[in-house]
C-alpha cells in the first residue's frame, strides 16, 4: 500500500495536472497576488513595482526550466508564434493562468481587502502604453529565454523582472500596469481596475506579445 501511495504521489502532476501547467499556476499564481498585496493597501514604503518585479524574477528562475516561465498569456502567444511552445499546450497554459489569477484575486481579497479602481481617462494612451510595454517584455523574454544565442545564460529571470518592475514605474499610472492579460484579470477582481477597461489589456497585450514575435523571426530568421 505504501508503494502505491507513493507511486500515486510521484506520478500525480503528470496524471492528473502535467507538470509545467501547474508551473504556470504557481508562478502566475504569486505574481498576481504579489500585486494586490503591495498594492492594494498602499503602505508606506513598500515600492510595488520592485516587489513585482522581483517576485516574477524568481519565478522564472523557479519554473523556467519546467515550463518556460510564461506567467502571461501574451507571453505564450509570442513564444508560440515564434515556435517554441506546442499548439497544443497554448490552450492550457492560458487556462491555467488565468485560474491562477482569480485564484490570487481572492486569496488578496481575504488578506488585504479590495482596492480602489483607477479611472482610466485617456483610453488611447492606455493602449499604446500597453502594447508597447508588453511588446518590450515579450521581445526581452524572447531574446534572452528563447533564443539560440542566448542558450544557457544566467540573467534571463533578473532581464524580465526588471522589464516589468521598469514598465510599472513608466506607464502604470496611465494603464494600470499589467502587460498580462492574466494579470488584468486579477487587477479588475481586486478592484485595482473596473471590468469594463479589460479590453484595453487584452487587446493591447496579445497585440504587443504578436508584433514582439513577428519582429523577431524579421531579426532572427536563422533562429528556429
Amino acid at each position: 500500500m505504501t508503494q502505491a501511495v507513493e507511486a500515486f504521489v510521484v506520478r500525480w502532476p503528470t496524471n492528473l495536472f502535467m507538470k509545467k501547467y501547474l508551473v504556470e499556476f504557481i508562478g502566475t499564481f504569486f505574481l498576481v497576488l504579489t500585486i494586490g498585496c503591495a498594492v492594494v493597501p498602499g503602505a508606506t514604503g513598500v515600492i510595488a513595482p520592485l516587489a513585482i518585479g522581483f517576485m516574477l524574477m524568481v519565478m522564472v528562475y523557479a519554473g523556467g526550466h519546467v515550463s518556460g516561465a510564461h506567467y502571461n498569456p501574451a507571453v505564450t502567444l509570442a513564444v508560440w508564434l515564434r515556435g517554441r511552445c506546442d499548439t497544443k499546450d497554448v490552450g492550457p497554459y492560458v487556462a491555467a493562468q488565468a485560474a491562477a489569477a482569480l485564484t490570487a484575486a481572492i486569496v488578496v481579497g481575504y488578506l488585504v481587502g479590495s482596492g480602489s479602481p483607477m479611472t482610466i481617462s485617456n483610453v488611447p494612451a492606455a493602449l499604446i502604453a500597453e502594447f508597447l510595454f508588453t511588446f518590450a517584455l515579450a521581445t526581452v523574454v524572447l531574446n534572452v529565454a528563447t533564443a539560440k544565442a542566448t542558450s544557457g545564460n544566467s540573467y534571463y529571470g533578473l532581464a524580465i523582472g526588471f522589464t516589468v518592475a521598469s514598465a510599472a514605474f513608466a506607464v502604470g499610472g496611465i494603464s494600470g500596469g499589467a502587460f498580462n492579460p492574466a494579470v488584468a484579470l486579477g487587477l479588475a477582481m481586486m478592484k485595482l481596475v473596473n471590468f469594463q477597461d479589460i479590453w484595453i489589456h487584452l487587446a493591447a497585450d496579445f497585440a504587443g506579445g504578436a508584433a514582439a514575435a513577428s519582429v523577431f523571426k524579421f531579426i532572427n530568421p536563422q533562429d528556429r
